[in-house]
């Protein structure tokens, strides 16, 4: 953090600030916005892409920016970078291909939108990161394999659970403790929430329903936790994690047998524990001196240590972030290869053949995590992918969801992708 914000400091004196396209102008985007707008040296928000211009433009004016010019073209959009203005567009493909823009932001919740915006930022050659957990979670593996190619960083944020676990992950391991387990806070989970239950919470929080829904159902959890398995290797014990109720982090210490973390590691998460927010990290070091030391430090007697952070801040962090995927080329939290674990589509209710998935935070189905070995031998589908997908034959609450049981729509990119990941994998395991 010292380094990231000399860095910063060091590119606004010279004049050269990161400058940052974001795409997604809804909560979180406006948020963002706010953040690099208000708060932040050596960075400049110079475009927003979103579908509805004119809520682009309000993320702007709520944070005190009240000359805004609307480009749809992508010399216009160089032109107003070169200026020093400030734009918006409707059209997020003139941001990924502008000269100027060093990084774009990913901030839709959209599996096929954001995968068209992420490849097509990757083969202009910014960098990429992802407030988009569906997508990542559905086809990180091989957007990565695309960003190695073309040069550039694709990440996750330091302020969402995955950035924040993976940040503690690497500062445990540098310090000399072997990570075995790393996860969420959780306070409920109900796999049957739906929009009509978190309507009043939503509205409540200015958020939208499908999005409170994906929480409360477990789906988001199951993604990030997809997400922070895929960056560590680190594989579930079973079906949907373990999902320990306790009083504090610190009682994860005495809740999974000692073997079972030190064969690969766990992602897991605790339901009700304080602090409540953040993620947690447990290191295993067996020295002799070194425990010592940590019982005088009040972490325990050992083996195992319960580190956590108790806080969570996605659109504050987003700065450290960008600032180590452009300044240094450091990914925050992102695929280390193949697929480890996955997340699989289950029936939120009985449904009959011929019904229509309505994908994340949705009536129909919730996601939950499995292990990606699993995921492929019974053909699950990923419930990034569910969405429009046509139940072809009845499935009963809580079953799993199959390629088998349902007729994909035509034409997405997104199982296209899905399938490149699939057969690139399975060529570098065998090769």
């Amino acid at each position: 953090m010292i380094i990231v914000d000399a860095a910063l400091e060091r590119r606004e004196r010279e004049g050269r600030p990161i400058r940052v396209g974001l795409v997604g102008a809804g909560y979180m985007g406006r948020g963002i916005a706010l953040e690099l707008l208000t708060s932040v040296g050596g960075m400049r928000l110079a475009a927003i892409a979103n579908r509805t211009p004119s809520e682009a433009v309000r993320a702007y004016r709520d944070s005190g920016v009240d000359t805004v010019s609307t480009v749809d073209s992508v010399a216009r959009l160089e032109r107003a970078i070169r200026a020093g203005h400030y734009t918006v567009t409707d059209d997020p493909l003139l941001v990924c291909r502008a000269e100027g823009i060093d990084a774009i932001i990913e901030c839709t919740g959209e599996v096929e939108f954001g995968a068209r915006v992420t490849l097509a930022a990757i083969e202009h050659g910014k960098h990429v990161v992802l407030m988009n957990a569906e997508l990542d979670a559905t086809v990180g593996p091989i957007l990565k394999v695309y960003a190695d190619r073309n040069g550039v960083v694709i990440t996750n944020t330091d302020g969402d659970e995955p950035g924040v676990a993976m940040n503690l992950y690497r500062f445990v391991k540098m310090i000399g403790y072997r990570p075995v387990a790393a996860g969420n806070f959780k306070g409920m989970i109900d796999p049957y929430r739906t929009p009509d239950t978190q309507k009043t919470f939503a509205e409540k929080h200015h958020q939208k329903p499908r999005m409170i829904t994906s929480f409360a159902d477990g789906t988001k959890l199951s993604m990030e936790a997809t997400i922070l398995a895929n960056a560590t290797g680190f594989r579930v014990a079973r079906r949907g994690m373990y999902g320990h109720r306790c009083g504090h982090v610190r009682d994860t210490l005495a809740l999974y047998p000692l073997e079972e973390l030190l064969h690969g590691g766990l992602v897991d998460y605790i339901l009700g524990a304080e602090p409540h927010t953040g993620a947690f990290v447990l290191g295993y070091n067996d020295h002799p001196t070194k425990r010592e030391y940590m019982s005088y430090f009040k972490m325990g007697d050992g083996p195992l240590y319960a580190f956590y952070t108790p806080y969570h801040l996605p659109h504050l962090q987003i700065v450290p972030t960008l600032a180590r995927a452009v300044l240094f080329r450091d990914a925050t939290v992102a695929p280390q290869g193949e697929p480890v674990c996955d997340v699989l589509t289950a029936a939120k209710r009985d449904l009959k053949a011929g019904e229509v998935l309505d994908g994340i935070g949705g009536f129909a189905c919730y996601g939950t995590i499995d292990n990606a070995d699993v995921v492929r031998r019974e053909n699950l589908l990923p419930m990034g992918l569910s969405d429009g997908c046509r139940v072809s034959r009845d499935v009963a609450r809580d079953q799993p969801i199959t390629y088998d049981d349902v007729v994909l729509p035509e034409g997405r990119l997104g199982d296209r992708l899905r399938a490149e990941q699939a057969a690139y994998f399975a060529q570098a395991i065998h090769a």
